[in-house]
């Protein structure tokens, strides 16, 4: 993976709803959206970086709320909002169609950008959609139990007793059993995750889990009636979105394309990026260097 600090040398800043948000964006060909989980950030993508750029424009943010971008403190976050920084961004980028690939806590911000493209009110068009192990259905994610604390009553305890050695606990037990990070990438993602007190803002970014629920039926109804090519890649070995959600995806949508990554858990993009890689590409295979 890129060294967190020269990532951050690799980024830019925009001014979006009032908010200074980080991206970077980098590469040739078909733009490509990549869209982070939680409680991370953009860096999550970095492994698979060097294989995507020669073939896409390779665009990527840190929402509101995670690594390098603004981290309000008493802020109202939603998915919503998320995907309309994404929209923003594109605009800002006149980027008129994109792929995404979208992983965790974006599968949910991809799905709010999909129903909008279904409905003609997004303002670029997607060509493909590839998923990585997230939420996609609420009846089938299995949150940890420290994020049914940040959920309940006690969220706002939980986060200010948030520190570097319960992230790498609970962190590491969502990746496979040979494929658990680092140290010093466990470290790096602390160092996301705590810029600013970011740590403590986690009960108001876990309200994403009860969003999840109100918004069933248009993010689900977005993945069953599109035209846009799907494609699910699954780290089977995910406790809170592995093989089961997979079943559930190929129960729920028309002619379900699912690439099963046995052994590999919650972050197949960072756990297996070669397998990740190669099934993306050959889903979207597009550019100069596909």
């Amino acid at each position: 993976m890129i060294d967190l600090d020269a990532w951050e040398r690799r980024g830019q800043r925009v001014t979006l709803a009032g908010r200074s948000i980080f991206f970077v964006e980098e590469g040739k060909g078909d733009p490509l959206l990549l869209i982070h989980g939680f409680p991370t950030a953009s860096w999550d993508w970095t492994a698979l970086w060097p294989g995507l750029t020669p073939r896409f424009r390779v665009i990527a943010l840190d929402m509101l709320g995670f690594g390098f971008s603004d981290k309000p403190r008493r802020h109202a976050y939603t998915l919503v909002e998320q995907a309309g920084f994404h929209a923003a961004l594109l605009a800002h980028l006149g980027v008129g169609e994109a792929h995404i690939l979208a992983h965790d806590y974006g599968v949910s911000v991809a799905q709010e950008l999909l129903a909008r493209h279904n409905e003609g009110s997004l303002g670029f068009a997607i060509r493909s959609i590839g998923f990585l192990n997230g939420g996609l259905f609420p009846e089938s994610h299995r949150p940890l139990l420290t994020q049914k604390l940040l959920a309940s009553p006690l969220g706002p305890l939980v986060s200010r007793v948030m520190n570097e050695r319960r992230l790498a606990r609970g962190l590491s037990s969502v990746f496979g059993r040979a494929t658990r990070p680092s140290a010093a990438e466990m470290h790096a993602f602390w160092r996301l995750i705590a810029r600013n007190d970011g740590h403590r803002i986690a009960h108001r970014l876990i309200a994403y889990m009860e969003e999840r629920r109100q918004q069933r039926a248009r993010w689900v109804g977005a993945l069953t009636t599109t035209s846009v090519p799907l494609r699910l890649i699954n780290g089977a070995a995910d406790p809170v979105s592995g093989a089961h959600v997979a079943a559930r995806y190929r129960e729920l949508v028309p002619r379900p394309d699912v690439v099963l990554l046995d052994g590999i858990g919650h972050y197949p993009q960072v756990e297996a990026p070669e397998r990740v890689l190669d099934a993306f590409l050959a889903f979207v295979p597009r550019g100069p260097g596909a």
